[in-house]
Parts: structure tokens; C-alpha cells; sequence
């Protein structure tokens, strides 16, 4: 996500330390701590700086009755938890909560369960009790109070002057230094890691690091200070787009990045909406990231802002997603294909029976998180389209998509897409259906439609 300038007041509040236990602290990292694209729900879209402990239950509680089953379960907690009050994005002084030692704390205001300064660990403890993975949203850097204070970094003879490059400001979101690529800046990430890693967090998504400005010694630290937790914390980069020439790093030091600005429910341009991102640029930056995403390193397209969008959505107004039928389809064949990861932007209990329906077809699911060498074949303003190997080694997965505005007819010959063979059974994921056989690929669409299949050769 991406929010606006803003002034803040703050609050400092005791913390009490927590004893995590040495045998799970001495346990390394496991070396792909997401070996399939992680799938969930991101509070974002629907909610964005407003979410209150009962609303991430209520969710929670949806997802784990009616969606980890099909693998969803993570529940991530965006930008703003250590807000009091966020209140419209012009209001100031909003009232940081922050321990003693520069590191913000869950506001009590809305998430009353962290009293007494245990954070988010019971948080954390009823969303593991439900089978479900906990993840949050912080934005890089120090806080500039922290900085103003000069408070002390927690277990070390540190002061936060030491760590903060007061020379360095997210530019669309300013009330943090960055931290100096030095031990005190270490330091400082370290005594984040540990915290969180006493939360019992299992995904921190950090914002302002990917692009505008793109911040790979940061990147570094981050990824540094997670591993000597000793817990398996997933590093997901945001916002984009990353530029492909940081794939190496991004991919050495993170699980997931983003590829693109924000991503909302629109096929074109939102001019209205300065960042905003719609379906049709994504195609393109998708097919420049595919050569650089997979094995346990994911190129992130970004959440799926379907189903209801409310009650403070973080775009636009209170809305039930404006994709069409056709749309919100393509977009969930689009990013399993991709296999971008999957994380739901909507306010999962208002879910109606058609999104529930996109997002609990298990064919389609597969797709992103089992599919092989997924590679775009055509991308043009006419037509989209994609393949991937399946696991047996018989199976290909093809996605179609229709680019254009008007209903399109699409034939292609198996060899076009780099089949051998001359027949092919074909079964339509969507509709879970079998076509039959078939001796090219022949595909007529609505505009903006697609079809996800799969061609096993006999």
C-alpha cells in the first residue's frame, strides 16, 4: 500500500519482554520459508489504516471456516496497527504508540488484546489456534520521534541517532529515517526481529523498500536480522514496481516483491488515482518478471481487490469490487498462471456466493501453486497468453486472455505453444469439465474474458 504525507504526535508505552523459547530460537531458517506462492487475506483493500482487533477475528474466523482448506492462511495486518486514531488522511497529530526503545506497539485503542505491553502475541496465539499464519505491515526505517529522543536500541549500547540516516525520508509517507547500513542500523532491525519473532509473526510485509526509492542494503538487513531469530518469518517487499535489475538481490534476501504500484479493480488507467494500477498494465510487467520468479522467490502482482471493498477501503470509496464477472475471473487466472502469491483484499465477511466460488476452485489453485516453467507466449493488446508444465509431466496448463475490447476468436496450432504431439484432451478448469480431444487450441472470448485450461497429451 501507499499512503499520503502526514504529521503525528506520539505515545510512549512500557513493553514488557518476553523469553521465547531457546529451542525454537536455535532452530536456522528454513531455506525456502515459502516454497509455493503463501496465500491469504491482506487488510488493506477493505479496511486500510482503520482495522480493529475484531475485524481481523471476524475475518480470520471466515477464512479459517471456509477458505484454508484451499490453502489460504495467512491473515496480514497492514499499514497503521499503532494508530489510535487514523481518521482521514488529512487529519495530524494521530498518536504513534511506541515503546521506550523507538519500536511501535499495537494502539490499545483498537487492538485491546495487547495491554500490558504483551504486543501482538495474543493476536498471534489465536490465529495460530485457528490453523492460520500472522503477518503485519511495517513501513522501513526508525521513527523520527525516536530519532527526536534519541531513545535507546533495545539490548545494546545503541541510541537511535546512531542508526538513522536523517538524510533519507519515505517520500510518500514521512515519519520515519531510513537506518544506516552500520551496527548501530543492524541493531536496530535486530531488536524489530526479535519483538516480532515474540509475536509469533510469520510475515512481515515492509513497505517503501522495493521502489521509490528501492533500498537493497535495507532489503539486506531486514532479511539479516529475521534469520537470527531463528524463526521462520516470510520477507515480503513492497511497493513496486521492482525493477527486473535488482532480480538477483530481491530474490537472494526475499520470499515475495512487488512488480507493480498499488493494484486495484480497474482493467485501464484510474486517472484519478495517481498509483493506482490496473489489470491490463499488468500483463506486461508479469511477462518481464517471469524468467525471475519461482522456487521459493515470488514476483508479487499484488492483492486481489474482489468481493466487497469496505468499510474503509484503501482506494477509492465503499464499493463492491468493480470488476466484472469476466474481469475478477481473469485476474485469479492471471496470477495463477503467473503464480503470483494470492492474498485476498476483501472484507471476507461480506463474501458473496460468486467470489466465494473464484477463490475455492481447487483446478485453478493448483495452477499457482504446483504449475512448472510458466512463460507468456503472446502478450499484446489483443491477446494474452501463457503456459505452463503440470507436475506429471503429461499435463500442460494454458491461460487465454482477451486483451481487447472486443469478442475475439483464438486459434493456435500445439506446436505454437511448444507442444509436441497433435491431439490433446482438453478440460476447462473453470467449469471443471472435460472438452474432450482436441488437434489445435481454438478459444472464442468475451472481452476481458479468459479460460484457464488444461491439454494432456494422449
Amino acid at each position: 500500500m501507499r499512503a499520503k504525507g502526514r504529521v503525528y504526535s506520539w505515545v510512549l508505552t512500557p513493553v514488557t519482554c518476553f523469553i521465547v523459547a531457546v529451542a525454537a530460537l536455535s532452530q536456522p531458517p528454513n531455506p525456502l520459508l515459502a516454497p509455493t506462492p503463501p496465500m491469504g487475506w491482506n487488510s488493506w483493500d477493505a479496511y486500510a489504516q482503520n482495522i480493529t482487533e475484531a475485524q481481523v477475528k471476524e475475518n480470520a474466523d471466515f477464512l479459517a471456516k471456509n477458505l484454508k482448506q484451499f490453502g489460504w492462511n495467512y491473515v496480514v495486518i497492514d499499514e497503521g496497527w499503532y494508530l489510535p486514531d487514523p481518521g482521514p488522511s488529512t487529519q495530524e497529530n494521530k498518536g504513534f504508540v511506541m515503546d521506550p526503545e523507538g519500536r511501535f506497539l499495537p494502539s490499545l485503542v483498537r487492538f485491546p488484546s495487547a495491554a500490558d505491553g504483551v504486543g501482538f502475541r495474543p493476536m498471534g496465539d489465536y490465529l495460530h489456534a485457528e490453523g492460520l499464519k500472522f503477518g503485519i505491515h511495517i513501513l522501513r526505517g526508525i521513527p523520527k520521534e525516536a530519532v527526536a529522543r534519541n531513545l535507546p536500541i533495545a539490548g545494546t549500547s545503541f541510541h537511535a541517532t546512531d542508526a538513522a540516516d536523517q538524510s533519507d525520508t519515505c517520500p510518500w509517507n514521512t515519519y520515519a529515517y531510513g537506518v544506516k547500513d552500520n551496527a548501530a542500523g543492524q541493531a536496530y532491525y535486530d531488536s524489530l526481529a526479535k519483538q516480532y519473532a515474540g509475536w509469533g509473526v510469520d510475515f512481515i510485509k515492509v513497505d517503501c523498500i522495493a521502489d521509490h526509492p528501492y533500498k537493497g542494503d535495507e532489503i539486506r538487513m531486514i532479511r539479516q536480522a529475521l534469520n537470527k531469530t531463528g524463526r521462520p518469518i516470510v520477507l515480503s517487499l513492497s511497493p513496486g514496481p521492482t525493477n527486473v535489475s535488482h532480480a538477483d538481490e530481491v530474490r537472494k534476501y526475499a520470499e515475495m516483491w512487488r512488480i507493480s504500484d498499488d493494484f486495484w479493480d480497474h482493467w485501464g488507467v484510474w486517472p484519478k488515482h495517481e498509483f493506482s494500477q490496473g489489470l491490463l498494465q499488468q500483463f506486461k510487467n508479469a511477462a518481464d518478471w517471469a524468467p525471475h520468479t519461482g522456487d521459493g522467490h515470488w514476483a508479487d502482482a499484488d492483492m486481489l481487490p474482489i468481493g466487497h471493498l469496505g468499510p474503509h477501503p484503501g482506494e477509492g470509496d465503499v464499493r463492491n469490487s468493480m470488476f466484472t464477472e469476466d474481469e475478477a475471473r481473469t485476474l485469479l487466472t492471471f496470477w495463477c498462471i503467473f503464480r503470483s502469491p494470492l492474498m485476498i483484499g476483501a472484507n471476507l465477511t461480506a463474501t458473496d456466493p460468486a467470489t466465494l466460488g473464484l477463490l475455492t476452485n481447487p483446478e485453478v489453485i493448483e495452477v499457482d501453486q504446483h504449475s512448472q516453467g510458466n512463460r507468456p507466449i503472446i502478450t499484446n493488446e489483443k491477446e494474452v497468453l501463457w503456459i505452463a508444465a503440470g507436475e506429471d509431466g503429461r499435463s500442460h496448463y494454458i491461460a487465454v486472455v482477451n486483451s481487447s475490447n472486443v469478442e475475439r476468436t483464438y486459434d493456435h496450432s500445439w506446436a505454437e505453444l511448444g507442444l509436441q504431439g497433435s491431439s490433446y484432451e482438453v478440460r476447462d478448469l473453470w467449469r471443471r469439465r472435460e472438452e474432450g480431444k482436441a488437434d489445435h487450441l481454438h478459444v472464442v472470448l468475451s472481452p476481458h474474458a479468459a479460460m484457464l485450461l488444461k491439454a494432456t497429451k494422449r
